[in-house]
Parts: C-alpha cells; sequence; structure tokens
C-alpha cells in the first residue's frame, strides 16, 4: 500500500467514525435549526453531506491496486455497493434505536450523495493516466 492509499486509508476510517457518531449519537440538547433551505428538509441535505465522500475516499484508499480502467471501475462500483449497504445499515440501526429513527428518504439522501460522488470517481478514474 503506497504513502498515499494510507493517508486516504486513514481518513476514510476516520470519516466512517465520523458518520456512525453522527448516525447513532443522541444530539437532543442541540440548538434549532431551520426546518428546510430552499424547500428541502435540513436533515435531508446532512445525510447527502454525509455520504457524500464516501465513494471518493473508499476508491482512493485502494487506487493503486487497479492496474487497469476496467479493474478501477470494478474498484469504485465494490465502493458505491459498500456505500449502498452502509445507508441501508444505519437506517436500520437507527430505527433499532428508542432516540432516532429509521427514514426511507433518509436512504434516498444517502444515495444521492454516493451517486454524486460515484460520478466524481468515474471522471477521476476516465481522467487518470494508467
Amino acid at each position: 500500500m503506497k504513502k498515499r492509499d494510507r493517508l486516504f486509508f486513514f481518513l476514510f476510517i476516520l470519516y466512517l467514525g465520523v458518520v456512525l457518531w453522527c448516525c447513532f449519537g443522541n444530539f437532543q440538547s442541540l440548538p434549532d435549526v431551520p426546518q428546510e433551505y430552499f424547500g428541502i428538509p435540513t436533515d435531508k441535505i446532512v445525510h447527502f453531506l454525509m455520504f457524500l465522500p464516501f465513494v471518493f475516499l473508499c476508491y482512493m484508499s485502494f487506487a493503486s491496486l487497479p492496474k487497469k480502467t476496467s479493474q478501477a471501475l470494478l474498484l469504485a462500483i465494490c465502493a458505491l455497493a459498500a456505500g449502498m449497504v452502509m445507508a441501508i445499515a444505519t437506517e436500520i440501526g437507527q430505527s433499532l434505536t428508542s432516540y432516532r429513527s429509521g427514514d426511507s428518504m433518509d436512504f434516498v439522501a444517502d444515495a444521492a450523495g454516493l451517486c454524486l460522488a460515484f460520478a466524481v470517481t468515474l471522471v477521476h478514474i476516465f481522467t487518470t493516466k494508467r
């Protein structure tokens, strides 16, 4: 694993910890925030932003492994799939707590962030020389 990969792997692990803390923390004492921005519920924006870095950070953690574009594409697809599994798992996990609730629209926001990150990762793959 190259030095750059180790840095991205560390950032990815740190990021996963923060996401899990945000998903399962008990934040009842936080100050009130606006319910919507531009007609979009605030919690959906947070979910979108929370999952936005997932695919790119996961991909960059192992970016030196693929030697061909097709292998890099497969790695990106696996990163997207892992992000989707994590998004589903966090919503199921939240529904099992007494202080949070699972919401299918939260998953939609998570998936939108993951898909945008996947698109950015594809641009990176196809603009990087192999």
